[in-house]
């Protein structure tokens, strides 16, 4: 390979997406963190990063129904790298605006040179201009309602389906549509630090632009500007969360002087939002299966100026060998899952999961429950959280769970935004995208009986 092919920025920034997109195929590398670090590592420029970021999530969301309008116009086999070039030059023909059509086809010649040779080029320039030509093909004629919108949305079928059956047709497509658009932004304020008021005042100063969310009162919802290299972030003011995951913090509502137990706490956000929800009084321990995360839950406590939070290596499914028996007053198990309620942010992972990783985390999530039972203090606080909508690891893993422990009962959820506390039923709030803008996710609260 040569030098070129290898380098993943020289000014070009649809060369760095096809990089990106290539090793998210090649090696299932996380699109958003490559995507990141590639942002980080060369230093690019807030036009080009907008760019950069565009063309990568939106070829990804879009592969599906990428590939059904290219099935026409590619005959036999073609190397990886080309199908990805094409899908890529196609997403800024049929969904980008701003870029003229004779621009993506001219640069995806250009990139089908440096990385192939005048043969792959040619084919490149045949394909885009024949599209150009006679147009893509229309998704009515695809007769099957569920195989039409899994290409309309460019979701795997048996996803599709399963929520169809789950939630029916207008709300799936809802949530699928959903998830092809951009994210909201959100930072979470230090509460322990500042109030709302003062942080968007700081923000203000750097020519930060948010406003506080109608959802969740610490919440701030990004207008323009980058809040990571901001004084505010650099001095513990604020941490990047989405809205949707400040809920499990809230619905557990520990209070000050409490001993807390975060089962699965990497990379840190709901362990660092609970102790200022705390008041930075008592303690928490912040475990986790992988060792080398606990460093980031203790950067970001050190730099929010949390002194309450300790971390060991704890796999949460043998917790209660390690750990004191009924000795936390409450314990948040935000619990390993699918991930299907943040595929707007990491949209990979439509692509990645199968049907069958679901009742293998459904049998891990149940025995990071039966731990937590184990360690929490009768008439303790239990919180279950994921960031999935799949019934499976949500309701139908509560129902097992509560079904196996008769100490303990599901009590309504508390200290949320009354829109949220209408949503909920039994105490379990199944969050969807379309809901408010955020991220899929699930809330249930539990108490453990103070008799035997």
């Amino acid at each position: 390979m040569t030098k070129k092919k290898e380098q993943i920025w020289d000014g070009n920034v649809r060369d760095a997406a096809l990089t990106i997109l290539l090793a998210v195929d090649k090696h299932q590398a996380y699109s958003n963190l490559l995507l990141n670090q590639t942002i980080n590592k060369y230093k690019i420029e807030a036009k080009d990063r907008a760019l950069l970021t565009e063309l990568t999530y939106g070829t990804l969301q879009y592969k599906y129904t990428l590939d059904y309008y290219l099935e026409p116009f590619i005959k036999g086999k073609m190397d990886l790298w080309v199908k990805w070039l094409l899908r890529l030059s196609l997403y800024q023909i049929v969904f980008l605006d701003r870029v003229p059509d004779h621009a993506a086809v001219n640069e995806a010649v250009e990139i089908a040179k440096r990385r192939g040779h005048k043969g792959i080029a040619s084919v490149v320039n045949g394909v885009l201009r024949s599209i150009l030509r006679q147009g893509v093909r229309s998704t009515e004629e695809i007769t099957d309602s569920t195989k039409r919108l899994a290409i309309e949305t460019s979701h795997p079928d048996w996803l599709v389906a399963r929520f169809i059956e789950a939630y029916g047709f207008e709300k799936t497509k809802e949530m699928l549509k959903e998830n092809n658009l951009p994210p909201i932004a959100s930072i979470r304020v230090n509460t322990a630090k500042a109030t709302v008021e003062v942080v968007l005042a700081l923000l203000e100063e750097e020519g930060v632009k948010a406003e506080q969310s109608k959802v969740i009162p610490e919440c701030l919802h990004l207008l323009s500007g980058q809040a990571s290299r901001t004084k505010a972030f650099k001095d513990g003011y604020i941490t990047i969360q989405d809205e949707s995951s400040m809920m499990p913090a809230n619905a557990l509502n520990p209070q000050p002087g409490w001993r807390v137990l975060d089962m699965c706490a990497a990379p840190g956000g709901k362990t660092t939002h609970m102790a200022e929800k705390m008041k930075n009084e008592g303690s928490i321990l912040a475990t986790d299966l992988h060792p080398h995360k606990l460093d980031l839950i203790d950067e970001t406590s050190n730099r929010l100026g949390l002194e309450i939070i300790q971390t060991a290596p704890v796999d949460g499914r043998k917790a209660a060998e390690f750990l004191e028996a009924e000795s936390f007053d409450a314990v948040l198990v935000d619990a390993p899952c699918s991930g299907l309620g943040v595929m707007r942010r990491k949209p990979d992972i439509k692509y990645t999961k199968r049907e069958e990783d679901l009742s293998r985390l459904h049998e891990i999530q149940l025995q990071l429950l039966d731990n937590a039972v184990k360690v929490l203090k009768k008439g303790g606080r239990l919180v279950y959280s994921t960031c999935t909508i799949n019934k499976e690891e949500n309701e139908e893993t509560v129902q097992a769970f509560l079904a196996s422990h008769p100490e303990m009962e599901a009590v309504p959820l508390e200290n949320l935004p009354k829109e949220l506390l209408e949503k909920s039923q039994g105490g379990m709030l199944q969050v969807f995208p379309q809901d408010f803008g955020s991220d899929g996710f699930f809330v249930a609260a539990f108490r453990k009986n103070k008799q035997d």
